[in-house]
């Protein structure tokens, strides 16, 4: 059974840009065997991610974020059972912050900034929805 969990937490200091490429390079390396697939974006030191892969793989993954040192106020947004998945193409698909237009995060949210504590687990999926449209996610499976 194939599952989506989106979550989103806030990342310690200590997290920069190279700490956030080694957790993509790891999270590329490790998700195929998995066969977890999804889409991280990192911005301001918020972390929104959306996981899709078989119900134990992805509760297992998440359960090892939530408690990961790198996140604090860790909080599932949405969960659901899924027929297909949405982020197939990547094992860890990676939002190009710099082209995060601020009118598109207005269009979701009451300011234009990313802030996925503010706003239901539908929003920022359909927020994730708009950026794969847009081409705003890059990396490759």
């Amino acid at each position: 059974m194939l599952v989506r969990l989106m979550y989103a937490s806030r990342a310690v200091a200590s997290v920069d840009q190279e700490e956030l490429f080694a957790i993509v390079r790891k999270s590329k390396a490790n998700n195929p065997s998995l066969g977890v697939t999804g889409v991280l974006c990192f911005s301001e030191g918020i972390f929104l991610q959306a996981l899709e892969g078989g119900r134990s793989a992805v509760n297992k993954l998440y359960n090892r974020i939530a408690t990961d040192s790198r996140h604090t106020q860790v909080e599932l947004l949405s969960y659901e059972e899924i027929g297909e998945r949405r982020f197939a193409g990547w094992s860890m698909g990676q939002v190009n912050v710099t082209r995060l237009n601020p009118a598109l995060l207005l269009k979701y949210s009451e300011r234009p900034t990313l802030d996925p504590y503010a706003v239901s687990g539908a929003v920022s999926m359909a927020l994730f929805e708009e950026l794969m449209a847009t081409a705003s996610i890059v990396g490759q499976p």
